[in-house]
């Protein structure tokens, strides 16, 4: 099972991924190339939305596509000190994203 953890350091927040760090995928949208972030849906979710999706799915094309909702349902969300995810939890959310497309709902991808 993979495993996901995100924390705080001095040198700011470190997400890895079975114990290594997770690319962060600028290659396939640069929303922050200073990092990553979470618990508010600004650029550094987005960035880690994307970067885990990229990481767990290993299809950039279903990543950019999922990545801004994903963003809306799991990562703005994320407690600030730290937290761990494993495939099935996010395996879960994608279903659950599937399904309101599916379904024929509009998943908010902006909040204002």
């Amino acid at each position: 099972m993979i495993r996901y953890e995100g924390s705080r350091t001095k040198a700011g927040p470190v997400v890895t991924v079975n114990g290594e760090l997770l690319d962060p995928r600028l290659d396939l949208r640069n929303h922050s190339p200073t990092g990553f972030e979470w618990g508010y849906g600004g650029n550094g979710s987005a960035q880690l939305a994307l970067a885990i999706l990229a990481d767990h799915l290993e299809d950039p094309a279903q990543a950019l596509n999922l990545y801004q909702r994903f963003k809306w349902a799991l990562t703005a969300e994320l407690p600030h000190k730290g937290w761990t995810l494993t495939s099935p939890q996010i395996d879960q959310i994608i279903q659950r994203i599937r399904d309101e497309d599916a379904k024929g709902e509009c998943p908010q991808t902006e909040r204002r």
